[in-house]
C-alpha cells in the first residue's frame, strides 16, 4: 500500500495532518517532523489503521 501524508490548511491558518498506508504508530513516526515544524498540537485522533497490528505482532511462538 502506497503510504501519504496529507497536510492541510484551512483560511484560518489552522493545519491537519492524516497519514494514510501506515500501519501501528508508524505513522507518529512518519509525521513527527511535520508536527515539530507546525507548533502545538490542539487535537489528535487515530485511525483504524493505528490500532492495527503488523505481522511481526502477530507471531506466536510456542515451545
Amino acid at each position: 500500500m502506497t503510504r501519504i501524508i496529507e497536510v492541510t490548511v484551512s483560511p484560518k491558518g489552522e493545519t491537519s495532518i492524516q497519514t494514510k498506508g501506515y500501519v501501528a504508530g508508524a505513522c507518529l513516526q512518519a509525521s513527527k517532523f511535520l508536527e515539530q515544524a507546525l507548533g502545538v498540537v490542539a487535537k489528535e485522533s487515530k485511525t483504524g489503521e493505528f490500532y492495527a497490528a503488523t505481522q511481526a505482532d502477530q507471531h506466536v511462538e510456542q515451545k
